[in-house]
């Protein structure tokens, strides 16, 4: 803050600027340019996002891995066939959120961005 009774002047690019660095108009148009890509690209955006906490996916592998064991368990003492369609159907779901869940970083939220 400049003091009363100095001749020092805040500009827009001071006010502006957390680094102190006074930028050119033709500087300051080319960030602003570079600024605005990098806002229009939504790959970009999704990775930069902090990740989704999902506190259902090891609930429901667990639900399922239960569900598939007990129709197999089930389809091994009866072999009625309509118990084993039903643990075909429901054994790669298991396997494809088991994998995503085993996929996430063990320490998804404590990541720093550098």
């Amino acid at each position: 803050m400049p003091q009363h009774g100095t001749n020092e002047v805040f500009t827009v690019e001071s006010r502006n600027n957390p680094d102190d660095v006074a930028l050119s108009s033709q500087e300051r148009l080319a960030l602003w340019r570079i600024e605005a890509e990098l806002r229009q690209d939504r790959r970009l955006d999704r990775r930069m996002r902090p990740p989704v906490a999902r506190p259902w996916l090891p609930l429901s592998v667990a639900a399922l891995t239960c569900a598939s064991l007990l129709l197999l368990v089930v389809g091994i003492l009866t072999s009625d066939s309509a118990v084993l369609w039903c643990l075909t159907a429901l054994w790669p779901i298991t396997l494809l959120l088991a994998f995503r869940m085993l996929r996430r970083p063990a320490g998804a939220g404590n990541r720093t961005r550098s």
